[in-house]
Order: structure tokens, then C-alpha cells, then sequence
């Protein structure tokens, strides 16, 4: 379980923070032209920017709290957190009609609550 639960967390602070570096350095100009890039154009540069700066936190609370052994119960927060900031993006991606996109926020999501609910629980590093 610990070893899965390591796993996923390093997935998902990947995914945040590949993620969050696009969105924090890459100009909103060249996002709005990519792929599922559309919303920033709804949105304000700071905006954008500052998503990309939330993921990359929430790559490093998933994974470097546990690892350096200083409160590690930041990784389940951190996983809470990414769950509220997967529910935008669906609902974001759900009313631009880019469904294939919200699928994929859903899986995070998944992933975090994954994560979420065994370092809360059975694989919680306070036991």
C-alpha cells in the first residue's frame, strides 16, 4: 500500500509539476493555442500564471513533506487540495464542451483522492 500510494503521489506531483512550469513560463498567447488551451483565454495572464504556481506547490506537498520526514501529513492536504483544483478544471474543460480534457482531470482527481484517502487512513505515515 505504501509503495502504491508513493507511486501516485509522484505521478500526480509530475503531472503538477509539468503542468504548473506551462502554465507559470509559457505566455498565455501560446497556451490559448494548444490543445485544451482554450480557457486562458477567459481568463487574466496573472490568473494563468498563478494556477501554474499552485501546481508546482502541489507537486513539491506531494511528495517532498514525506520525503524529508517534516510534516509529512502535508501530502494528504496537498491531495485535498489538488482534488478542489481537478474539480474546476472539469467544470471549467465540462462547459467548453472538452470532455476528453474533464476525463482527464477526473482521473487526477481520482488519483489524488487515492492518495488522499490512504495517507488519511490505512497508509497514513503516522502509524
Amino acid at each position: 500500500m505504501n509503495l502504491a500510494l508513493w507511486l501516485v503521489a509522484g505521478l500526480l506531483a509530475v503531472v503538477a509539476l509539468t503542468g504548473g512550469a506551462i502554465k507559470a513560463f509559457v505566455p498565455k498567447e501560446k497556451l490559448a493555442a494548444t490543445p485544451g488551451g482554450a480557457w486562458t483565454r477567459s481568463v487574466s495572464a496573472g490568473g494563468v500564471k498563478t494556477l501554474g504556481v499552485l501546481e508546482i506547490l502541489a507537486a513539491a506537498g506531494f511528495t517532498l513533506p514525506a520525503a524529508a520526514g517534516i510534516a509529512p501529513d502535508l501530502v494528504p492536504v496537498t491531495a485535498l487540495c489538488w482534488i478542489a483544483l481537478m474539480a474546476g478544471a472539469m467544470i471549467t474543460h465540462g462547459r467548453r464542451r472538452e470532455f476528453r480534457f474533464a476525463a482527464l482531470n477526473l482521473a487526477y482527481l481520482a488519483l489524488a483522492l487515492f492518495v488522499a484517502w490512504g495517507r488519511f487512513g490505512p497508509g497514513a505515515f503516522t502509524g
